[in-house]
C-alpha cells in the first residue's frame, strides 16, 4: 500500500513538473524583432522613430539607426572632420540612452547621391541586420540628402532578397516591410498615416535621446530659424524647451487621429497626445493588420 502511494505521489510530481515545463515553454517570447531605421543625418532617425525605438528596446527587440552622412556641414560655427567627430560622439550617446546601436556612414553632409555604391551599402546593412522592418524618409522633402536617402532605400527594397546582387552577403529569405517617416510635404502627394503608434508616455525618453544632439537641437537648428536666443542656457530648462517642441511636432492632425482610432479604438485614442506615424512603402512586403500588430507589439491586441 505504501509503495503504491509512493508511486502515485511520484507520478503526480512528475506530471506537475511536465505541466510546469510546458507552461514555461509557452511563455518564452518569440525571437526579437529586428528594426533598422535609415536617415540622412545623425539625428534624422531619432526625430522620426526615437519614440518607437525606445519602446522596442524596452521590450527586448533590436534596433539599429543608420545615418547616411556624417553630418559635417550641419553647424554655423564649425564643420568638416571636427564637426563629424562631434556628431558621431552624439550618436553614440543616443545609442546608450535609448538602448540601440547607431552607425554613421562617412559621406559628406549635403553631397549624398543615389549611387550604386551607396545602394549596395544599404543592402548590406539591411541584410546583415536581418531586418524585419525598415524605416526611411519619403523621396519628397526639402533636403537633397533626405530625398536621396529615400531613393537609395527604395532602390534597395527589392534587391535585399536577390542572391546575385551583393552575392558576398546572404540575401534575406523574405522581403522586410518598408515604411516612411512622417512628414508634412504635400506634393506630389501627401504623407499617408497608415500606422500610428502612441508615444505619449515615451516622449520624454525620446527627448532624452534628442538632447544628446547638442550641436543640432540647441545650436544649429535654432540658428537656421533665427531663434538661437530663445534656447535656455540651463541644461534642465533647455530639455524642457525641447520637450515642448517635440510635443507640438508629435501632435495629432485629423488624418492622424483617424489612424490612431483605427489602431487603438476611440476610447484609448482620446487619451493619446503624442504619436509617431508611418506610411507603408509599396516596394516592400505588404503587411495585413495582423502582421502589423506582430511588427508593432506595442499596439493593443
Amino acid at each position: 500500500m505504501q509503495n503504491r502511494m509512493t508511486l502515485k505521489m511520484r507520478f503526480t510530481l512528475l506530471l506537475a513538473l511536465c505541466l510546469s515545463a510546458v507552461c514555461t515553454f509557452a511563455q518564452v517570447p518569440n525571437s526579437p524583432l529586428r528594426i533598422i531605421v535609415i536617415g540622412a543625418h545623425p539625428d534624422d532617425c531619432d526625430l522620426g522613430a526615437g519614440g518607437i525605438a525606445a519602446i522596442y528596446s524596452a521590450m527586448g527587440h533590436k534596433v539599429k539607426f543608420v545615418s547616411m552622412t556624417n553630418g559635417d556641414a550641419g553647424h554655423q560655427d564649425m564643420g568638416g572632420g571636427e564637426l563629424a567627430q562631434r556628431r558621431y560622439r552624439e550618436t553614440q550617446e543616443v545609442a546608450k540612452r535609448l538602448g540601440i546601436t547607431y552607425d554613421v556612414l562617412d559621406n559628406h553632409d549635403g553631397e549624398l547621391m543615389p549611387t550604386l555604391e551607396n545602394r549596395l551599402v544599404v543592402i548590406r546593412k539591411i541584410r546583415e541586420w536581418k531586418a524585419d522592418l525598415v524605416i526611411a524618409p519619403r523621396t519628397n522633402d526639402y533636403h537633397p540628402d533626405h530625398r536621396n536617402t529615400g531613393v537609395i532605400v527604395q532602390d534597395a527594397a527589392y534587391l535585399v532578397i536577390v542572391p546575385n546582387v551583393l552575392s558576398s552577403v546572404p540575401p534575406l529569405t523574405k522581403n522586410p516591410v518598408f515604411l516612411y517617416f512622417r512628414d508634412g510635404f504635400q506634393r506630389p502627394n501627401p504623407f499617408r498615416p497608415d500606422i500610428a503608434i502612441d508615444i505619449t508616455e515615451t516622449l520624454a525618453k525620446k527627448v532624452d535621446g534628442l538632447d544628446a544632439h547638442t550641436s543640432q537641437f540647441y545650436e544649429w537648428l535654432p540658428w537656421t530659424r533665427q531663434d538661437l536666443a530663445s534656447v535656455p542656457k540651463d541644461p534642465v530648462e533647455r530639455k524642457k524647451w525641447l520637450l515642448a517642441a517635440m510635443e507640438k511636432r508629435s501632435s495629432l492632425t485629423p488624418e492622424i487621429k483617424a489612424s490612431v482610432e483605427k489602431w487603438y479604438g476611440p476610447e484609448k485614442a482620446a487619451k493619446i497626445k503624442s504619436v509617431e506615424v508611418f506610411e507603408i512603402c509599396e516596394y516592400g512586403r505588404q503587411p495585413n493588420p495582423e502582421e502589423i500588430k506582430r511588427l508593432f507589439p506595442m499596439l493593443p491586441r
